[in-house]
């Protein structure tokens, strides 16, 4: 048979692109929905509590907006984000509007700042070997190398940590603390080791701190925008932050990034070109996400106690918890090979996401999330305690 155009570029993302990997998760999601009192759904790390009032009545108050957005936000969102920064992810006080942009969300940043920064195919993006998925399609979309690294070890040795060849391809540094899937948090010490590393290099370092504010057996959660780290210099640095975890906003795209103005403003650049903006009912109500820490705390309170219940079931049924010192995730391994330990929880009606999704060194880990009800936390904690 021959092969039809439209076949031919199917065929051609498919190898440039590997499959969705949560779509493989479909006969275990079938086999947990199986239980006789319904799964119960810990494989992805969206939100399920409300949305904070007041944040919803400012997305409803700002509803009447006939009119386009401006890529760069209001002043008063500009506002909101220099405050935040300063207040809650140590940045320093004289951080201004040209520091910081909003975006739609934040995984289509991760996604696409390579192509933003105009990273080419002769480059390559180095990114946590433990990771999110995206940070690797970024690099994909443009042709870049991707080079999975191992961020302690590239904090303590330098170049030790990488390969010969890879060493003088790396143009951008994502750093992800606290981690996504393991929960692992970066101290200042090997913060500061890592932009200095990559400044030695000429490397943008981009900082993906979007579990900030969500820490459990740590006393900080340090920050690329905090002079401790930098020196008090924000050149090639970026923090890329997200309001859906610690506000229940994955449903409003609300994000932003901020770091050196250079950066910042090329990245303006391209993305007026693009129209890139954040609707205006939605930055209206960003803006007083922002500044309700009422609302974060609240919400901290929740996954911690949702966190104690699920963990204590986990480490009864004989998970072995890694990291997870921050974040949404209990990073757990039972000794054995994670997509097994899928199916093993499948058949309890619950659905957790194997290690593999993140790399090869996950392969005996699953990522089990707490983002789901009280009610279903306590389902998952009594199916486990009854093996």
């Amino acid at each position: 048979m021959t092969t039809t155009p439209f076949g031919a570029r199917r065929d051609a993302l498919a190898e440039r692109l590997p499959a969705f990997p949560w779509d493989s998760l479909a006969e275990a999601k079938r086999i947990a929905s199986a239980h006789p009192t319904g799964i119960v759904d810990l494989s992805v790390g969206t939100p399920v509590d409300p949305t904070p009032v007041r944040v919803q009545d400012a997305l409803r108050e700002a509803a009447d907006a006939p009119g386009y957005p401006t890529t760069i936000g209001t002043p008063d969102l500009r506002d909101a984000l220099v405050d935040f920064v300063v207040r809650r992810r140590g940045a320093a006080p004289d951080t201004g509007h040209e520091h910081v942009l909003p975006t739609v969300g934040s995984k289509e940043l991760v996604a696409h700042l390579p192509f933003q920064l105009g990273i080419g195919g002769d480059a390559a993006v180095a990114f946590p070997h433990v990771a999110y998925p995206t940070y690797d399609m970024g690099a994909r979309f443009v042709g870049a190398r991707s080079v999975p690294v191992d961020m302690a070890r590239l904090a303590a040795e330098g170049d030790a940590a990488l390969e010969p060849a890879d060493r003088d391809r790396i143009a951008l540094l994502w750093v992800n603390s606290p981690s996504n899937p393991t929960g692992e948090v970066l101290d200042v010490d090997q913060m500061r080791a890592l932009v200095a590393w990559a400044r030695e290099r000429d490397i943008i370092v981009a900082s993906d701190e979007c579990y900030a504010l969500l820490p459990w057996d740590v006393e900080e959660v340090p920050s690329v925008l905090d002079p401790r780290v930098n020196g008090g210099d924000l050149t090639g640095l970026l923090c890329v932050y997200s309001l859906s975890k610690q506000s229940n906003l994955a449903g409003y795209r609300a994000a932003f990034v901020a770091g050196d103005p250079g950066l910042v403003g090329e990245l303006t650049a391209i993305r007026k070109q693009a129209g890139m903006m954040l609707p205006t009912p939605v930055q209206a109500a960003m803006t007083v996400a922002l500044a309700d820490d009422d609302a974060v705390r609240a919400q901290h309170g929740l996954y911690r106690a949702r966190r104690e219940q699920l963990r204590e079931a986990v480490e009864g049924f004989g998970g072995e918890i890694h990291g997870s010192s921050a974040g949404l995730y209990l990073w757990t391994t039972f000794g054995e090979n994670g997509v097994t330990s899928v199916e093993r929880l499948a058949e309890l009606g619950i659905l957790c996401a194997p290690g593999m999704f993140y790399g090869e060194a996950g392969n005996r880990f699953v990522r089990i999330a707490l983002t789901a009800s009280d009610e279903r936390i306590s389902a998952a904690a009594e199916r486990l305690a009854r093996r």
